[in-house]
């Protein structure tokens, strides 16, 4: 193998620069020549392939998104741009494509992956951290950084008015940032969808709490719920607490990465290559109980993504009465 192309598709993240950075450097270690896809699966459409040196990854591990930019593609689904694509990736003489990404660029690779002899390794890379069969995806420790910076901020504000403050995190369909992030900031109301709640519960312990002295509350609200704004009305309606709802979009998704997501993105990139060159023609690239694997597209892109059964039982702590021995 002597070429090997990278990518970024769909949501960017904090981590795909050094993942970038890496990529170049390994693979003029191992004597292969580096490539870059800019703007995802629209760039291999549309021929936007460049050869990749050093210069080109100087000074980008500290910057958040991704220097090659990513897209998501509605015409990489039929299969005359697939062939396009694959055109262009003959025309340069590439063998082989790192994906960034989640289950549907995976999706979207091996299918080009079965249609031709380009071989992929795909590195998990969403905020979301939904994609089954691994327990980490690139980004995702930026993202709850940028969270409990924010939370942490919101609290002084809070304690200083007596208000509750309701704050929505991104995740799409998963409520893994919310709740690790309520987990970490001592937050006392979770709402994910993995977990069903009990208003009336909550009713009454906030208002024995703010009897006993509580004088804020910080409630942590996955976008999933969509219950942002109704959980604010209840503070105001039944606790008898103005409340203030922050909603932290697309700040998650950005900044500076921090150490373990360089790092993450080091290792990731590494495998990934690594099992290119192994002759892996259709990998993933997974990280499970401190270690790295290779799994095949359909454990990844084909599963429904969980969150471990350890965390949701702590979630699940939220909803339920506690008793004053006091």
């Amino acid at each position: 193998m002597h070429k090997i192309a990278i990518l970024c598709s769909g949501g960017d993240v904090s981590g795909m620069n050094a993942a970038l950075k890496r990529f170049v450097e390994y693979a003029f270690a191992k004597g292969v020549a580096p490539y870059f896809v800019h703007d995802g699966f629209e760039g291999l459409i549309d021929n936007r392939i460049v050869r990749a040196n050093y210069s080109d990854v100087a000074g980008i591990i500290t910057r958040g998104g991704t220097k090659i930019r990513s897209a998501r593609s509605t015409r990489f689904m039929e299969q005359r741009y697939r062939e396009q694509a694959l055109q262009n990736l003959h025309r340069h003489g590439i063998e082989a494509v790192v994906v960034l990404g989640g289950d549907g660029s995976f999706k979207g690779m091996k299918k080009l992956s079965e249609e031709s002899n380009i071989a992929f390794s795909g590195i998990p890379a969403t905020i979301d951290n939904d994609i089954a069969g691994t327990e980490y995806c690139l980004g995702v420790d930026t993202a709850l950084n940028v969270i409990k910076f924010s939370i942490d901020a919101v609290r002084d504000t809070a304690s200083s008015f007596s208000r509750a403050f309701v704050i929505e995190t991104m995740g799409r369909e998963c409520g893994y940032l919310a709740l690790v992030s309520a987990l970490t900031s001592g937050a006392e109301m979770c709402l994910i969808p993995e977990i069903d709640y009990d208003l009336d519960a909550y009713k009454r312990r906030f208002l024995q709490e703010k009897e006993a002295g509580r004088g804020y509350f910080i409630a942590v609200v996955s976008e999933a719920s969509k219950a942002t704004e109704k959980i604010q009305q209840w503070f105001e309606e039944e606790i008898g607490m103005e409340a203030r709802s922050v909603i932290l979009g697309h700040t998650q998704r950005g900044g500076n990465p921090t150490v373990h997501d360089r790092l993450m993105a080091y290792r990731f990139v590494t495998y990934a290559v690594k099992g290119l060159l192994e002759g892996r023609k259709s990998a993933v690239v997974c990280y499970n109980d401190g270690g790295f694997g290779y799994k095949n597209i359909e454990e990844v892109a084909f599963k429904q993504y969980t969150i471990s059964s350890d965390l949701i039982d702590l979630g699940k702590e939220y909803g339920r009465e506690r008793k004053r021995s006091w």
